[in-house]
This record gives structure tokens, sequence and C-alpha cells, in this order.
């Protein structure tokens, strides 16, 4: 919608893992080497891990190494773990190109060492990443352990990737994950963005979807980088409610109004942070200001909001059966009269 109007080829904060806004920051240039490494590295066996939070861009990093891969690699991706044990070792024979369903263990075991000896000898590399790997249960955990113990001169055929959100960390901390735990021989946790690579970040995505200009205000990439806590994800959310706004009110520019109001009114992190307070009224390239906004200092309380609304509503009902009551004596007292005065009627007669 907003594209021409910035005069953009395409969309550029998408929530999506299209490798070709793919940008490498100092965290995530380390990333992607330690993946190619864990696969390509000579004599390399055993368990990679890589963690990081919700929105950090673990995700779009492994299909930027999937892009990268040559020939020699065969790979399964496994995007959703949580199934039963034998759910998930029939997805992954199908990954593999199997077309058989296996009703027991035994049976894909059987298959799935043949495959990875045939597929040594043909000097070709078995990758089986698991995302979202916090949501493995211990079971399912040893059965990805077992899987390293099919070795040839020592050495596991089988490379395996645990990606995941840092639950994944605490899961294989316990005691019964210990086996799988020694196994790891590489590691790697993502970390959010600096208010640098936040600006780099947001600019880079701008000149992969075909402008150079700065569309967002210093002040409004600083304050970007404050709602999102340096997160990719919702660096992407932020910036594209930014773009439609500024699009609709025909402004070229995104100051931090912009931005503050996006993240108020559509209430993309509802609860999550505060706005910082703004000591004048905050322009936003209109002729108007905006209203003040909450202290930085300060923060939404998610629960007082809740009972605010709640006393609200009490008080509201209070209000409305005082005013039920008034109208129901109102009533009694005009029947009253009414009987009274033909009472006093029939008296006269």
């Amino acid at each position: 919608m907003y594209t021409s109007f910035y005069g953009l080829s395409t969309q550029p904060f998408k929530i999506s893992t299209d490798p070709t806004f793919l940008w490498l920051g100092e965290k995530h240039r380390e990333a992607i080497s330690m993946l190619k490494y864990g696969i390509e590295g000579e004599g390399h066996t055993g368990v990679l891990l890589l963690t990081g939070d919700v929105g950090t861009g673990k995700t779009t990093l492994i299909n930027a190494l999937f892009k990268s891969l040559g020939k020699d690699v065969i790979k399964a991706y496994v995007t959703n773990p949580n199934m039963d044990q034998l759910d998930f070792l029939n997805f992954i024979a199908s990954a593999y190109g199997s077309k058989k369903g296996f009703s027991s263990k035994t049976g894909f075991l059987i298959s799935f060492e043949r495959f990875l000896r045939n597929a040594n000898e043909k000097n070709k590399k078995i990758l089986l990443v698991v995302d979202e790997a916090q949501l493995l249960s211990h079971k399912l955990l040893e059965e990805i352990r077992l899987f390293l113990n099919i070795e040839n001169n020592g050495h596991s055929l089988i490379h395996i990737f645990l990606v995941g959100q840092q639950e994944l960390r605490k899961s294989l901390s316990k005691p019964e994950n210990r086996a799988l735990r020694q196994r790891i021989t590489l590691n790697y946790n993502i970390e959010a963005l600096l208010p640098e690579e936040t600006d780099e970040y947001i600019k880079y995505r701008l000149q992969v979807a075909g402008t150079s200009k700065r569309i967002f205000t210093p002040d409004a990439v600083q304050c970007i980088h404050h709602h999102s806590d340096g997160l990719p994800r919702e660096i992407n959310i932020i910036c594209d409610h930014s773009l439609l706004t500024g699009f609709v009110r025909n402004l070229y520019e995104v100051d931090t109004g912009i931005v503050e109001e996006c993240v108020r009114e559509n209430s993309i992190f509802p609860g999550k942070k505060t706005i910082p307070i703004k000591d004048n009224p905050v322009e936003s390239g209109t002729k108007t200001g905006r209203p003040a906004l909450m202290d930085e200092n300060k923060s939404q309380d998610p629960d007082r909001v809740v009972d605010a609304s709640r006393s609200y509503v009490l008080l509201d009902s209070k209000k409305k059966r005082k005013k039920t009551k008034a109208i129901y004596y109102a009533v009694a007292a005009v029947l009253f009269l009414f009987v009274f005065a033909l009472y006093l009627v029939s008296l006269k007669f």
C-alpha cells in the first residue's frame, strides 16, 4: 500500500524469514559462521545449540544457512517438534525422502541407520535441524541423542542443530538430559541489537526495498529501539505500522510522534513497557501537537489498568441501581397518592 509513496519496490519490514533481507550484525555473523562450521567443519560431530529470545532472527539465520548449503548436504528441518515419539520419527523419515510409514521405533531405526550409512558412502552429509526445540520432551531429546550413536570410525553420521528459545537451555540443564548435554560441542546465544545496530538494520532493509533515503528520523529510530528491545521481529512490526501511518497522513518522514502513536493505538506490545514521557507535546509532522506521554520512569501496571476498568464498571453499575431505585420509589409514590385520592372520593359518596 505505502511502497510507491516512499519509493520502495517492496515492503521492507514484512514479518517473514526472507534471506534477501538478511542483515548480519556482529552477533549474527558470528552465529552464521558457527552454523556453517557445524556442518562444514573438518571432523566435527555432536550437537550444535543455537538459542535466542523470540524475534532475534534464529529462523532467518537457519534459512540463510540452507540457502548456502552445497548439494552434498541432505537436510531435514523440523519446525514444530511438539509431537509424540512415533510421529516425530515418521516426520524425520519423510523429510529425508522416505515414503514409508513406520509403525514401530525399531523399524524406523533399522531404515534410518541404513540411510545414514548409504549417504556416508556417497560422501553426503546429513543435517537434522530442529527449530522451536524448547518444545521437545525428554523422550524426544533422548531419541535425538541416540541418533548420534550411529557412527563410522568414531564419527557420528549425522549433524544435529537444536534451535530454540532460552527455555531450551533450562531443559538441557536438567539431570535427565545430562547425556545429551555432554554431546553439545558448539553453542551460541543470539542477543538483541544495540541502538546503533537497530539504526543500521532499519537502513539496510530500506535499501534492499529500494531507497537510501532516511525515512525514520534519528529520534524515531531510538524510540523504535526502546519499544522493541532491539528484537528484529518487533522492530519490523513497529516500522511497518509507522510507514503505514505516515502514508495515510501524507508524511514522507517518520518521527517519534508517529512511532509512539503506533505503539499506543495499535497495542503492538500491550503491557510490555511504558511509553517515555515527553516534557512537551510531541510534534508528529502535523500542525497539532499530541498529548504528553507517560513518564519514562513509571510503568503501566496491567493489573492496575484492569482493576481501574473493573472499578469503573462497578461504579457505573451502582449508579444504575440507584437510578432504578429512585424511579421505583417515584412510581410507588404516585400510585399511593392515586389510591389515596380514590379513597377520599369514595368517602364523599
